[in-house]
């Protein structure tokens, strides 16, 4: 796949989804792969919407026609399947992945899939790992950053533009000299000009010269990074968990990912820099910093005075200090030393408790030489002060940032396939979680008709699956399964379709082993719930008709082996292209209409499909009817019953090849005449030889 049309051939891709795909680095990969967690990271693609599309690509890739469950009841039995791995995932992305997993008729589909559920099933389900994976979720992208101090500059209308799609994050304003470029320097931060033609201008501010911004634009919004970063960093760091504990090989060296995460705060902002942490601190606390420097100087004048020892009490002295009488030329007679001294503790506490260094010499001149009480600072000289720490910290944060955001920019990729991995391993653990659960193998997949299966267990019963017998069956052809009531057919029935189905989907099967003859349709009819009525009727039987009609089976090469390593034949031109082998499961189809008319309908169509050499299962009652109303053999099989026990069957749940079960009417008769004190006058002996 490469270009714009080859994304519109997809099935459910139209021009506006493939405009989303675009905006991936590499979206015709992740259409191949089949890879949901990348295509959900375009814009406007759920993940969903992503396993949607992500099935209509396998299926263009492999010129898969579709259509393998052609029936609502074996769309059901899909489902049903699919519903069976998706339990066994922690994740919603495995769950989602798993979608992109379907029955499919085309051998090339089926290999594919087996080749990965094979490499699965070796996978060790260990809790540990589950804990770790759940929480693990694809990587976000950010979408809303804005950043507001700094702006782009140019004089191009194009470059304008290219500006505005490539760094969508900042203002891009239209500069036509440097008197205009000035004029942004005053409203911004940071301005940064895109035109070789500025380099060398004299600007008041920070005004940049890069001509090559638009190319790198974690240079300019290095938020850009961060906040990715920032908003998955428990994402990547729950990824970079299950790769620890589960020993897969991570894309990147993880102490050195975890310690640059380390380094973020929730909002995108660095963490951890003692320096950038010391001027940050130092502006939040300024104003409370200078004012307790003031109380600390006058604190000290104030016992001071107090102290004093001169003609008037101190105390009386203090009184008129305090109503401004003389306060200069007191301090400057008979305090000065005191007010120097005080003045000192001021400035010593203001530069302590801010931690300064390089703006000490400000911070001492906030508090003035010239004797006054009470002592007060100058707010000319603090406003200074908190211009220089607000740049030294925002200088700071800009070359923090821009160091930490080229440090991650170089593991996004990693970060995306560690990610990536952990959520491909819960899809896999989920099949090889499957496959323990309910005692799975790999079927052979051939070519030729029909489908054997031993000691299979279907997962469908609403009983333990523990507690399910297992069944050997095995069709080639058309057969007509007979039976007690409620002695297994249609759960017998269930079992094929399930097995062909995992089949299909190139997954294991709940069986001891299974050979499964491959189809490209499944038509599996459910019972029917009471007689149908005229209309009715005549859809189902059209419905047959059509079938029958459209059957065109192609058998692959006389004698095609079976791929050892594999289970799928090998390769065929022809195979899973030009036939479309169908396989036709019926559950009573007698229920439809009398069961006269029933039986010759039914031995109608089982002819037809044999003629066809189609593989097809009816389940019915009426088996004897349906023999004597067709005109070639037609093979029977029976679910037989052992007998009645406590007035409950005891059934043999394998099917016998070529055996007309008897019904329970008949097992009921049979006791009856069996016990000789009931049957005096033979009336239930004579009722049960109307069976033979």
């Amino acid at each position: 796949m490469g270009g714009q049309m080859e994304l519109e051939s997809v099935p459910g891709v139209g021009a506006k989804t493939a405009a989303a795909l675009r905006e991936l680095d590499d979206p015709e990969a992740a259409l191949r792969d089949g890879d949901v967690a990348s295509l959900a990271r375009a814009p406007g693609i759920s993940e969903g919407r992503a396993a949607r599309i992500a099935r209509g690509a396998i299926r263009a890739e492999h010129d898969d026609p579709g259509g393998f469950t052609a029936t609502k009841r074996a769309r059901e039995i899909h489902e049903d399947a699919l519903a069976l791995l998706t339990e066994r995932t922690v994740t919603d992305y495995a769950a989602k992945r798993l979608e992109t997993i379907y029955p499919s008729g085309v051998r090339s589909r089926i290999e594919e899939v087996r080749s990965f559920a094979e490499s699965a099933m070796t996978r060790e389900p260990d809790p540990a790992v589950l804990d770790a994976l759940s929480a693990v979720e694809p990587l976000a992208e950010p979408g809303d950053v804005r950043v507001r101090d700094r702006c782009l500059a140019t004089r191009d209308a194009e470059r304008y533009a290219d500006a505005q799609a490539a760094i969508p994050e900042v203002s891009v304003e239209v500069v036509d000299d440097a008197r205009q470029l000035a004029e942004l320097a005053r409203s911004y931060s940071t301005v940064v000009a895109l035109d070789e033609a500025f380099a060398g201008v004299d600007i008041e501010g920070d005004v940049r010269v890069e001509p090559n911004a638009l190319e790198e634009p974690e240079s300019v919004v290095p938020e850009r990074v961060l906040t990715f970063f920032a908003r998955n960093r428990d994402r990547i760091r729950a990824a970079a968990e299950v790769h620890g504990v589960a020993d897969l090989d991570a894309p990147c060296d993880l102490e050195t990912l975890l310690t640059a995460l380390a380094q973020l705060d929730e909002d995108g902002s660095v963490s951890g820099d003692a320096e950038l942490d010391r001027l940050t601190t130092a502006v939040d606390d300024l104003d409370a910093a200078v004012s307790t420097a003031e109380s600390v100087a006058n604190d000290h004048l104030r016992e001071a005075i107090e102290e004093q020892d001169v003609t008037i009490e101190g105390t009386d002295l203090l009184s008129l200090v305090e109503r401004g009488a003389g306060v200069d030329s007191l301090l400057q007679r008979e305090l000065a030393d005191e007010y120097a001294a005080a003045v000192g503790k001021a400035r010593d506490h203001l530069v302590d408790a801010l931690a300064l260094r390089d703006m000490e010499a400000t911070a001492r001149r906030a508090f003035p030489d010239e004797p006054a009480y009470p002592v007060e600072h100058s707010e000319d000289v603090v406003a200074r002060l908190r211009e220089e720490l607000t740049a030294a910290r925002d200088q700071r944060a800009t070359r923090r940032k821009r160091e930490l955001a080229d440090d991650l920019a170089e593991m996004r990729d990693d970060a995306a396939a560690l990610v990536d991995a952990a959520l491909e391993l819960d899809v896999e653990l989920a099949i090889a979680r499957f496959a323990d659960d309910f005692d799975c193998t790999m079927p052979a997949l051939t070519e030729s008709e029909g489908v054997a299966i031993e000691g299979g267990r279907s997962p469908l019963l609403d009983v333990p699956f523990e507690a399910v017998e297992p069944v050997d069956y095995a069709v080639e052809g058309v057969t007509v399964l007979s039976g007690v009531n409620s002695g297994g057919k249609t759960s017998t029935l269930d079992l094929v379709a399930l097995v062909t189905t995992l089949a299909h989907m190139g997954l294991p099967v709940p069986a001891e082993s299974a050979r499964v003859g491959r189809v490209s349709e499944l038509h599996y009819h459910a019972k029917t719930q009471g007689t149908l009525d005229a209309g009715a009727f005549e859809a189902t039987l059209r419905e047959f008709g059509d079938l029958v009609a459209d059957v065109d089976y192609r058998s692959g090469p006389a004698g095609a082996e079976t791929d050892g390593d594999s289970g799928v034949t090998s390769d065929d031109p022809a195979a899973g292209t030009d036939d479309r082998p169908v396989m036709v499961l019926v559950d009573e189809l007698e229920s439809i209409t009398e069961p006269g008319a029933s039986a010759k309908i039914m031995a109608g169509i089982l002819e037809a499909l044999g003629e066809r050499q189609a593989t097809a299962i009816f389940v019915s009652h009426l088996a004897r009817d349906i023999r004597a109303a067709a005109e070639t053999d037609i093979s029977i099989d029976g679910i037989e019953a052992k007998g009645l026990e406590d007035g409950e069957l005891r059934v043999e749940r394998s099917p016998v090849k070529g055996k007309l079960a008897r019904s329970t009417p008949e097992l009921i008769v049979e006791k009856l005449a069996d016990d000789g004190a009931d049957d005096a006058d033979g009336f239930y002996s004579d009722l049960l030889g109307k069976f033979e």
